[in-house]
C-alpha cells in the first residue's frame, strides 16, 4: 500500500469564540471562521483523516515527502518530518507534524477496522474528565469575579458530573491581570463551594516570577489544590526545578516547551516538574506521545494530557500509568460545549452522568465526519 494524495480542504462554519490580543479564547457574537480537512489516501482507496492542517505547508513540505510512503510505516515518517524541522521551523511546525501523524493513525485504524487507541495497546474505554474553563474575562456573569468562578464550577460538577474542575485564571490583557492575590481569590471561592472532596487545579498566567509562582504554589496548598501548570516561561528550567523543590503542591510540566520526548526527558533528569505534561498537538503527533508516556513510566511518573480531543483521548485509553483526567473544554457558562461541531454527526469526547469520556470504538480516530456539510461549505 502506498500513499498517492494528500490534500487539505478548507471549509467556512459559524463560530461563537473570539480570541484577543494574547490569543486566548472567549465568547463572542457569532461570525463565519474556517477549518481545515487533511486526507491521505492510498493506491487501494483507503483513506485517513485529520482536523487542523495548513494546506501551504502541507502542499510545499508535507505532500512530496509522504507520496510513495507506506502509510503504515508511521515511525520512518515521523522521523523523515521531525528531521525536515531542522531548516523549516518556521513552518513545519509540531502542529503540523501532528495533523500528518494523526491522519496515519486514523488510516492505519480504518485499514485495520480498529480502534486506534487498541492499535496502541488498550487500557481502557473510558476516562474522567475534569472540567477546563476558558480564561477570565469581564463579561457579567461570565467568568469575571471569583463568584463567577464558584457558581460554574457548582453547575460543572454538581449539575453536568464532572469530578474535577481547572481554573484559568485572569490573563493580559485584561485591567489588573495577571493577580496572584485574585488568583488566589478566585481559587478559594471554588474551594469553598465544592466542598473537600472534588479535585481542583490551576492553569494561571504563564509569565510569573519564581516568587509570584511561589506565592500562588502556597496559597493552592492551604486550599488542598491537586496540581499547578506553567506559571512561569518555560525556557527557564532551572526556575521549575527551584519552584518543584519549594513547593509541596505538584507542579506540572512543560507544557508548551519545544523539544517533544527530548525536552521532556531533560525535565526529568533535572527534577523541573513532579507530573509531565504532553499532548499530541504540543509534541508532533501520537507518536512520540506514546513515547513521551513510556518515558515516564519508565520513572514512575504520571503524565498529565493537555488537552482533548480524538488523538488525546485515544492515547489516554491506552495509558497503562495515570493521565488521571481527560481535559474537558475550554468551557465557559455562554458556551455550549456539548452542541456537535457542524464538520461532525458526533462529539469526539461523550461524557456520560458520572464524568466518564468515552473513546469512540469506530475504526481509527472514530470520527464521525460530516462529509456532506464540508463540501458544501468549502472555500
Amino acid at each position: 500500500m502506498k500513499i498517492v494524495d494528500v490534500t487539505v480542504q478548507n471549509f467556512r462554519y459559524i463560530s461563537n469564540t473570539v480570541r484577543d490580543s494574547e490569543g486566548h479564547g472567549h465568547p463572542g457574537d457569532p461570525h463565519e471562521a474556517t477549518n481545515s480537512l487533511l486526507t491521505i489516501t492510498t493506491d487501494e482507496g483507503v483513506k485517513g483523516y485529520c482536523f487542523g492542517a495548513s494546506a501551504s505547508v502541507i502542499n510545499s513540505l508535507v505532500k512530496p515527502l509522504l507520496i510513495g510512503e507506506d502509510p503504515l510505516y508511521r515511525e520512518r515518517i515521523w522521523h523523515i518530518l521531525r528531521e525536515r524541522q531542522r531548516l523549516h521551523l518556521a513552518t513545519l511546525s509540531d502542529k503540523a507534524l501532528c495533523a500528518v501523524d494523526m491522519a496515519l493513525w486514523d488510516l492505519a485504524g480504518r485499514y485495520l477496522g480498529q480502534p486506534v487507541h487498541k492499535l496502541l495497546g488498550a487500557y481502557r474505554d473510558k476516562v474522567p474528565a475534569y472540567a477546563s474553563t476558558m480564561c477570565g474575562d469581564d463579561l457579567p456573569g461570565g467568568l469575571a469575579t471569583p463568584e463567577d468562578y464558584a457558581n460554574f464550577a457548582v453547575w460543572c460538577v454538581k449539575e453536568r458530573g464532572y469530578p474535577a474542575y481547572k481554573l484559568h485564571t485572569w490573563q493580559p490583557p485584561y485591567p489588573g491581570a495577571p493577580s496572584v492575590k485574585r488568583d488566589l481569590e478566585a481559587c478559594a471561592a471554588v474551594r469553598e463551594a465544592l466542598g473537600p472532596d472534588v479535585d481542583l487545579m490551576l492553569d494561571p498566567f504563564h509569565y510569573y516570577s519564581r516568587e509570584e509562582s511561589l506565592a500562588l504554589a502556597r496559597g493552592l496548598e492551604k486550599l488542598d489544590y491537586l496540581w499547578m501548570e506553567e506559571p512561569m516561561g518555560e525556557h527557564s528550567m532551572s526556575s521549575f526545578v527551584w519552584l518543584t523543590e519549594q513547593a509541596d503542591l505538584l507542579i506540572v510540566g512543560p507544557e508548551t516547551a519545544e523539544g517533544k520526548h527530548f525536552a521532556r526527558a531533560e525535565w526529568i533528569k533535572a527534577g523541573a516538574a513532579d507530573v509531565i505534561r504532553a499532548g499530541v498537538w504540543d509534541v508532533g503527533g501520537i507518536t512520540p506521545t506514546m513515547k513521551i508516556i513510556h518515558l515516564c513510566e519508565s520513572f514512575n511518573m504520571s503524565v498529565e494530557i493537555h488537552g482533548g480531543g480524538a488523538g488525546n483521548l485515544h492515547v489516554l485509553c491506552a495509558m497503562g500509568i495515570p493521565g488521571r483526567y481527560y481535559e474537558r473544554g475550554l468551557l465557559h457558562p455562554f458556551i455550549d460545549y456539548e452542541a456537535v461541531p457542524a464538520w461532525l454527526n458526533q462529539r469526539d469526547d461523550p461524557m456520560d452522568n458520572e464524568g466518564f469520556v468515552h473513546v469512540s470504538q469506530l475504526p481509527g480516530l472514530g470520527q464521525d465526519i460530516n462529509f456532506d456539510y464540508i463540501q458544501d461549505n468549502l472555500v
